[in-house]
């Protein structure tokens, strides 16, 4: 788009903060808070609001740079003032600059506010300090616009841009409404302006609970001096003179850092583990590249050796590099994969100890949480990780199964709905919608949210999960043979135990016991701790009158999960089946119990009822 206005060339009564040619001195994160509270400025409008920075100060009238996007459309703007007042911006003299997602605002004022000093973004590398500030919108979690700083560190500072000019990575927390703030160093210099974070929803990743995902959270900013460079170009003069563009030699590690991210966005899980694997030949040490690495194989289901190791390694280096907290977050990656989940909450939470601002880290607690059975634990672990992101669509979702699960129908529709409004491309939130209506006795709902998931992850290029929900659908309409026929398609492209459990669980429907005996037995010899498996199989054994194998299929899933409600009340139930009735009962309070904690009433009260019964 073509500028609205120039702005005049400095004259005299400009002011702004030039780079200093000597070292400037490190400040405390309180320092540099304090500072950049006082140079971050609120543009708000009736719809939405974003964030601004002053960078220069000529006579009366200030200068603000801010995310083109934050007031691309014509409206009324106010720009909100550090000390409160409020100036009307006069959308005639907004700057957008081209080919960048970078604008220049004005306001006019006879108070005295001081002005962010430029920094040099090229000497903020990989692994140095970084902070952001901002106002996040208002939404159910944030009833106003209130101040935020965050701090974090670079992850990658690329020489080639994505498009819109951005280059730059940090691991701040930052939330919808803070674009256009100020990303600073550790001397307080602006060294870039933020403009985005990842709001992408990734794929299933876990055995035991097939519907959990995991968040892998970045952020990106577009460097300072892509603004100074530009700014010479199109005469844009803000008292500030570029430093000279570096010259390129060889390959950056960071640059293919940042085509990964990009591509992981996209969905294009192997063309981000080669860049990825590209950025790590070139930097060996790059903590931030393994992690990266890890996700994406975990969205394409790659061997768990690979997995691990890779976020082993950034645990390693996070470990060697000073950074505890994603060390300690990696580490509970290991964890979780290795299905220590107790090993997996506590290092998470020494993590969120570290950083507690963390929403990732909530998210990945409540995962392992979720895993041994701790629905309150896991919900409220989510609920924080939303009211720290309240964008973040992968804890709406698992919070939402979770619910589900402990049979709040309701609660999970509605944190499914959620997703879908932010993001309604989410092919796991119409999945989801389609279990939770299927299981409240709403089949046509269940098959029209089925359906669109299909539809999603056929154009999504996810055979694997567009066959699974078209299976389900089968299933619905009682068409058992068709859903095992999908099924194996499922099976043949990715032979896991989750999907060979799906497929038990048809043969099971279908009145194929042994059919289904078989397909858990399978799933267990892929993964020996498949606790799904061991239920499901026990639960075809009791139906095939084999009481025994039930009991011990049963107690194998209680030792790998003491809080599995269902099992101690089908070991129960096996036991009443031969004639134990002590330790049928014995198990079914158990049930009740867990079942209670869990916060499921109904199921608690029909376990109530088996009880009287057997006791009768």
């Amino acid at each position: 788009m073509k500028f609205h206005y120039l702005l005049a060339p400095a004259l005299m009564g400009v002011t702004v903060a030039f780079v200093q040619p000597q070292a400037a001195v490190a400040l405390s994160s309180a320092e540099v808070a304090k500072l950049a509270k006082t140079i971050t400025v609120l543009i708000d409008n009736q719809n939405a609001s974003g964030t601004g920075v002053i960078i220069q100060k000529q006579g009366n009238t200030y200068t603000v740079l801010t995310a083109r996007h934050v007031i691309e459309t014509q409206a009324k703007y106010e720009i909100v003032t550090p000390d409160g007042q409020r100036y009307a911006l006069n959308y005639n003299t907004v700057n957008k600059l081209p080919d960048v997602d970078l604008a220049l605002v004005q306001f006019t004022s006879a108070q005295n506010y001081p002005t962010a000093k430029i920094g040099n973004s090229d000497e903020s590398p990989e692994g140095t300090t970084a902070y952001v500030a901002g106002f996040p919108q208002v939404t159910a979690a944030f009833s106003t616009s209130i101040y935020n700083f965050t701090d974090g560190r670079i992850t990658a500072n690329a020489t080639k841009a994505l498009r819109d000019g951005y280059a730059l990575v940090y691991s701040n927390n930052t939330l919808p409404g803070m674009s256009g703030g100020p990303v600073l160093n550790d001397k307080g210099e602006l060294i870039g302006i933020h403009g985005r974070g990842d709001t992408a929803e990734n794929f299933q990743i876990s055995d035991n609970n097939p519907n959990v995902i995991i968040k892998s959270g970045f952020n990106l900013g577009i460097p300072i001096n892509t603004f100074l460079r530009l700014s010479a170009k199109t005469d844009t003069d803000v008292g500030v003179k570029p430093p000279s563009t570096p010259v390129i030699t060889k390959p950056k590690a960071d640059n293919f850092y940042l085509q990964g991210l990009d591509k992981y966005q996209k969905a294009d899980f192997r063309g981000a583990i080669t860049a990825y694997t590209e950025a790590i030949r070139l930097n060996s040490k790059y903590a931030s590249a393994y992690y990266r690495r890890g996700d994406a194989r975990v969205n394409l289901r790659e061997n768990e050796k690979l997995i691990i190791g890779d976020y082993q390694k950034a645990a390693d280096l996070f470990f060697a590099q000073g950074n505890k907290a994603d060390g300690y977050r990696s580490q509970g990656s290991v964890r979780l994969f290795l299905k220590d989940y107790q090993g997996a909450i506590t290092a998470l939470t020494e993590a969120i100890k570290l950083n507690r601002n963390d929403f990732a880290a909530y998210g990945e607690r409540g995962r392992a949480r979720s895993n041994l059975g701790d629905w309150p634990g896991a919900i409220a672990d989510y609920t924080e990780a939303i009211r720290l992101n309240p964008n973040d669509i992968d804890s709406y979702i698992n919070r939402g199964n979770v619910r589900r699960y402990s049979g709040d129908s309701q609660g999970a529709i509605t944190d499914f709905q959620q997703v879908i409004n932010l993001s309604p491309n989410s092919a796991f939130a119409y999945l989801s919608l389609g279990f939770t209506y299927n299981e409240s006795g709403q089949s046509q709902e269940a098959i029209a949210n089925l359906q669109k998931a299909a539809d999603l992850f056929f154009q999504q290029g996810n055979k694997v999960e567009a066959y699974q929900s078209q299976g389900q659908i089968r299933l619905i309409k009682k068409d058992y043979q068709g859903a095992i026929a999908l099924l194996t398609k499922v099976i043949q492209l990715n032979p896991e135990s989750v999907h060979y459990n799906n497929r038990a669980y048809a043969r099971l429907r279908s009145g194929d016991k042994q059919g289904a005996i078989a397909d858990y037995t399978k799933s267990l010899q892929i993964n020996p701790n498949d606790i799904n498996a061991y239920s499901g199989r026990a639960f075809a054994r009791l139906q095939s009158g084999d009481a025994k194998g039930a009991i011990a299929d049963y107690t194998q899933s209680i030792r790998r999960n003491p809080k599995d409600a269902n099992a101690y009340a089908g070991r129960g139930f096996a036991r009443n089946q031969l004639g134990d009735k002590q330790g049928a009962v014995t198990d079914l309070q158990t049930a009740a119990k867990l079942f209670q904690e869990q916060g499921n009433t109904t199921a608690y009260k029909q376990i109530l009822g088996n009880i009287r019964r057997i006791q009768e």
